[in-house]
């Protein structure tokens, strides 16, 4: 906790818990709401990767996933987790009243953000000028990741000026930076280099054209919260928070860093294999990824309540209220599992006809899509729990992703030389479950939250109850027009499961 914060008594009545309880629902619903669009918006993206896709074919694709990958690893390095942490500071000053704190913070974080971005993008081309020759990975994708590394500052900028709005609980920004710009510039850009022949680096180009454009407008939103000080009002120094800022972020830094490889160490793994694996080739790599950007858009439903829920939580920890945090926390529990189950098992049920759209050579993805979405969901679910220990003990959250990420790197390792890219698949899904294990273990044993395992029931059975006839179908219809028909039937189930407890009054 930083200087100047309070600790108040956590509030004792119960009827006073139910009616903040329903208050804190209307604001969390009010926030989804925004951040939902914003999501929705944003898999908008999704369009420029069936292009990338159709027009240059599975190899560029699976080129630019890879060095995408490793610029998305990098630039947790280049935040430093000042995203995260200026939510939390922000929402705690605006807790206690004080705008003139906010204001600093905020000018502190933009500052800190570009000047890393760029001293990282520079010093990332320089290493693979000179190193470029020691590194396994093909000519092509080396190139690739140069150029992309330029999108770093944009990266940055986007990332800290959303959270500082999010600070603020204003969610509806990031609909225009990253739900609208973001996929639009982009998947235009890519257009335009391709119509004028610039094949080669299309993709790249597009993407580096995007994050900025996206960078620009979030910057633009953010700024009109944080005007000038009116007169008379005391001002709080830019540089007196950058130390906090820092120290808050270190940890945060350092977990992210290791989430982001957990997450993108599959991709980067199989490209390793290339050739030294069974099935592992450039086109099944261009394949899996993707597998992993259809499933990846699970991992986006944790940014419809998540960006609403850290600055909710920051605020009532440090007013004391943790009973009505636990409250809020097993709501949005049980609501992304009414999200997230029927997707992994529509995912799991039609992975090939989903996979389609991108091409027929696309089609063999479809048992890894399966996979690879029911990991995208368990790390969507528990980042819940990431979050509560992030604004009050940051480095237990360090503690289990460094047991995580020793797990992903044992289980790709081991896995991916033996079964492919199926064991691709499977070395992301195990780490997420054990990182689920120990953040539920944290919240009961060292914060006390004892999870009310009722208020997360009503989904769970409903997918498991879903799930029969559809299975007991695929036998009997075999293709895609099994698939099909088992996909409706589960769904068809879990409507009827949601309609009911929504009815019985068993929805939170």
């Amino acid at each position: 906790m930083s200087a100047g914060e309070v600790t108040l008594p956590p509030v004792p009545a119960s009827a006073d818990i139910a009616v903040a309880t329903h208050e804190t629902g209307q604001e969390l619903k009010r926030g989804a709401f925004f951040n939902t669009i914003a999501m929705l918006a944003s898999n908008f993206r999704g369009v420029f990767t069936f292009l990338v896709a159709r027009l240059l074919g599975p190899a560029a694709l699976g080129t630019f996933s890879v060095a995408w990958a490793n610029v998305d690893l990098i630039s947790k390095i280049s935040v430093f987790g000042l995203d995260n942490a200026i939510t939390t500071f922000i929402a705690q000053s605006e807790a206690l009243g004080d705008r003139s704190r906010s204001r600093a913070l905020y000018r502190a974080a933009l500052f800190l953000v570009l000047a890393q971005s760029c001293l990282i993008a520079g010093l990332g081309i320089l290493a693979l000028h000179l190193f470029s020759d020691h590194l396994r990975y093909p000519r092509e994708m080396l190139s690739a990741l140069a150029f992309l590394l330029c999108a770093l500052p944009g990266v940055g900028l986007y990332r800290v000026c959303t959270s500082s709005s999010r600070g603020m609980k204003i969610m509806q920004h990031d609909i225009f930076s990253r739900g609208l710009t973001e996929p639009t510039v982009t998947t235009l850009a890519f257009l335009v280099a391709f119509l004028v022949g610039l094949t080669k680096f299309a993709p790249e180009a597009a993407a580096l054209i995007g994050t900025g454009a996206s960078g620009l407008v979030a910057l633009y939103l953010a700024s009109k919260l944080f005007p000038p000080p009116s007169t008379g009002s005391v001002p709080v120094s830019t540089a007196s928070q950058i130390r906090p800022l820092l120290t808050y972020a270190a940890p945060i830094a350092t977990y992210q860093l290791l989430n982001a490889f957990i997450f993108r160490l599959d991709v980067i793994m199989l490209a390793w294999f290339i050739g030294r694996a069974p099935g592992v080739t450039l086109v099944t790599v261009g394949v899996y990824g993707a597998v992993v950007d259809v499933a990846g858009g699970l991992r986006k439903v944790n940014q419809s309540f998540n960006p609403i829920f850290a600055p909710v939580v920051a605020g009532m920890t440090v007013t004391g209220e943790h009973t009505l945090a636990a409250a809020t926390y097993a709501r949005i529990a049980q609501w992304m599992l009414w999200v997230l189950l029927p997707a992994v098992g529509v995912m799991a049920l039609a992975g090939s006809v989903i996979l389609m759209i991108y091409g027929k050579v696309f089609q063999q993805g479809g048992a890894w899509l399966g996979i690879v979405a029911a990991a995208c969901a368990t790390n969507a679910f528990v980042g819940l729990g990431e979050t509560v220990i992030m604004v009050q003990r940051p480095g237990l959250n360090l503690i289990n992703s460094s047991i995580a990420c020793a797990v992903a790197v044992a289980a790709n390792l081991w896995l991916i030389p033996r079964y492919g890219v199926t064991g691709a698949a499977l070395g992301i899904l195990v780490p997420y479950v054990i990182q689920g294990i120990l953040r539920s273990f944290v919240l009961r044993f060292v914060f006390r939250w004892h999870n009310d395992w009722r208020t997360i029931m009503p989904p769970v059975l409903t997918a498991s109850v879903a799930i029969i006839p559809a299975l007991v179908c695929l036998p009997f219809l075999t293709g895609i027009v099994g698939q099909f028909i088992a996909a409706f039937i589960f769904l068809s189930g879990c409507g009827i499961g949601w309609i009911y407890y929504s009815r019985s009054g068993r929805i939170a």
